[in-house]
This record gives structure tokens, C-alpha cells and sequence, in this order.
């Protein structure tokens, strides 16, 4: 589970990666199961976005392990009017740039490798959280969750007792 602050935080990075970046159109956080994190994309409908990212993803990664190049890093979409650039963003997440056709593609690389690196380090470390976490939830939650137990009473006999 990722909390709010994580999810800002991941947001703000969007942001600053957008305003490093002019001729980004877009920027988008998301799991690697097709489910948005974090947006910002104007114009462009990021759960639409974000599942066509996990299909191409799930190519793409077949393709390197079929090839010999170890896992998936980045993809790299040229289209007539721009450029979608996917990079690994820790464990289970990835981002994915939308960019101008006037993009300078190195520039495009290397701020998109950097901010997929701190969002994966923030997402990595946000799951392992609340995965240290969730055995204390679950084992408060069902203590809540029982009915408390009556005390124990017991009668004892004794051979006299008849």
C-alpha cells in the first residue's frame, strides 16, 4: 500500500521532471500491472495509457529475454509527431514519457532514467513499508475482529462428591 505522501511525492517528481524537460506533453507513474500511480498527462487519458504501457511492456520484456539482453531498462516509441519513452522505475513500476518531435532524445534519457531511479527508490521503499507493516495491521485487526472469550470457570469433583 502507498500512502498519500508517497503518491505526492511521485507526483511533484512528474512535475519537476516536466519542467526540466519543456517539450514533455506528458508524464506518467504506474505499476507494472497497468494501474496509474501518479499523472501528469493533459489531454490524455492516463488509465488508457498506463494499461497500453503494461501490454507493450509485457512485449517488450519477452523480446529482451528472447534476445540475451537481460531485463527490460527502457522502450523507446518514435510516432510521426513524438516520442513515448517507458524506463524501469524500481521493482513493480515504470514511467512513461510523452514527448515532442523536437525532443532531444539524450536529454529525453537521461532525466527520464534519472526520475524513473527516485521513483522506484520511493515505491520500493514505500511497499517494503507496508509490507513490515501489514503482519502488526492484520494481527490488530483480528484481535478487534473476536468476540471476547468469557472467563474460564471450572468445577472441581472430588470423590466425596456424590
Amino acid at each position: 500500500m502507498v500512502y498519500e505522501d508517497d503518491l505526492r511525492t511521485v507526483l511533484e517528481e512528474l512535475h519537476r521532471l516536466r519542467t526540466r524537460v519543456p517539450q514533455l506533453t506528458g508524464a506518467l507513474a504506474a505499476g507494472v500491472d497497468g494501474l496509474v500511480v501518479a499523472h501528469d498527462t493533459p489531454g490524455v487519458d492516463p488509465d488508457g495509457l498506463a494499461a497500453l504501457t503494461a501490454a507493450a511492456l509485457g512485449v517488450s520484456v519477452r523480446v529482451a529475454d528472447a534476445t540475451g539482453n537481460g531485463g527490460l531498462r527502457e522502450l523507446l516509441v518514435r510516432g510521426e509527431r513524438g516520442y513515448v519513452a517507458t524506463y524501469a522505475a524500481g521493482r513493480s513500476a515504470v514511467l512513461t514519457l510523452l514527448a515532442q518531435d523536437r525532443v532531444n532524445v539524450g536529454r529525453l534519457h537521461l532525466e527520464g532514467r534519472r526520475s524513473g531511479a527516485r521513483i522506484g527508490e520511493l515505491l520500493d521503499a514505500a511497499e517494503a513499508a507496508a509490507a513490515r507493516n501489514a503482519p502488526a495491521r492484520q494481527a490488530t485487526a483480528a484481535t478487534r475482529a473476536r468476540a471476547p472469550r468469557p472467563p474460564r470457570t471450572t468445577t472441581a469433583r472430588t470423590t466425596t462428591d456424590s
